[in-house]
């Protein structure tokens, strides 16, 4: 049997700038051993209101998670089973990414909703702002407000980070954090160049689709390529986010809104991918790369989700442990690297699911 758990992070928003808490819907977060069993509503330690857009995996310890709530961080070091709240400074800011850095298991990386980014060097206990991650809007947003939702690090050199942001493309850091710099002209370029990569929902700007960045990866296979999940597909850049090359996951898939991709921690060729219709679609998808990102296979080709998959997550423990969630509720595990999946539907409410991790 393998070891370790499923936590998914749930939150009552409908979704866009609707932050509303519908009856009858359940956030927070949600636990199951892997492998199946019962899903557990844990409470211990969290808001008793609780909206989680974010989870995050200690890479140097499985047991000890993050997550982001509507007011601050929060930290597991039972594998999630209880939560207590970080000395983080803001209680009036969403927190959608957490990252610890890959060589000090103390320095640790928050990012809001709106734009911000926060470092402490102490586990949490204090806090200093990065005040040139807070980016101008590139289009008037009106309601939507844009949020940091993922942080990538180099490998070979963790100083370089790259922070994708919903509705506001990439930036990237060389020093650590401190100071920030956007990467997201060549994505409105995209846009510009190629009609087809236009999309404007909440804007009147054509590139907010190249701008509607919900993740970013880098691969220990190359370790100064970002790769970037936007509405508009997969990218990839080889020159520190001054462009991106289009992976053209529309040649092989009939949906490519990209809503999530991460490396895979055991092998550092291996990528994993997820393509849905829409960000409150009819169904989903999830993509496996073997060689850096070249080439992509659907790793779930017997599932048909019904709804947009949100998130893939490679387990932290074991090597063929891969599960998915859908925004509506539905989660997917295999325990043999794909060739095998079992359904481990989330209770009824929770209508919102924007994140899971295998720890």
């Amino acid at each position: 049997m393998a070891k370790g758990h499923v936590v998914v992070g749930v939150v009552r928003w409908p979704g866009g700038a609707n932050m509303s808490s519908p009856p009858g819907t359940l956030g927070g977060v949600f636990r199951m051993p892997v492998g199946g069993g019962a899903w557990e509503h844990v409470t211990r330690g969290l808001p008793e209101e609780c909206h989680v857009p974010c989870v995050s995996v200690d890479p140097h310890d499985p047991d000890r998670v993050f997550v982001g709530t509507q007011e601050g961080p929060y930290v597991s070091t039972d594998a999630g089973a209880s939560w207590r709240r970080l000395d983080f400074p803001r209680r009036d800011l969403q927190v959608w990414a957490i990252a610890v850095h890959p060589n000090n298991p103390r320095k640790l990386y928050v990012g809001t909703s709106p734009l911000g980014v926060f470092i402490s060097e102490n586990d949490g206990a204090s806090w200093r702002e990065a005040p040139t991650a807070r980016l101008p809007d590139a289009a008037e947003m009106g309601a939507f407000v844009n949020r940091v939702m993922r942080f990538a690090f180099n490998p070979t050199n963790p100083e370089e980070i790259f922070a994708a942001m919903e509705v506001r493309g990439v930036m990237r850091s060389n020093d650590g954090g401190a100071t920030w710099a956007d990467c997201s002209a060549d994505l409105i370029g995209w846009a510009e160049r190629e009609a087809k990569l236009k999309s404007a929902i909440l804007t009147k700007h054509e590139a907010e689709g190249m701008l509607d960045a919900h993740a970013i990866a880098i691969s220990p296979a190359a370790p100064t390529s970002p790769f970037v999940a936007v509405r508009m597909g997969l990218f990839r850049s080889d020159d520190h986010g001054a462009h991106w090359q289009d992976l053209r996951m529309r040649d092989q898939s009939p949906i490519t809104y990209g809503r999530d991709i991460r490396p895979c921690p055991h092998d550092p060729a291996t990528l994993y991918a997820t393509l849905s219709t829409a960000a409150s679609g009819a169904t989903g998808s999830m993509w496996r790369s073997r060689d850096g990102g070249a080439a992509w296979q659907r790793i779930d080709p017997e599932l048909t989700p019904n709804g947009t998959m949100m998130g893939i997550a490679p387990s932290a423990r074991a090597t063929e442990v891969v599960y998915g969630a859908t925004r509506r509720g539905e989660v997917y595990g295999t325990l043999d690297g794909g060739r095998h999946w079992h359904a481990a539907p989330l209770p009824e409410g929770c209508k919102a699911v924007m994140t899971l991790a295998v720890c």
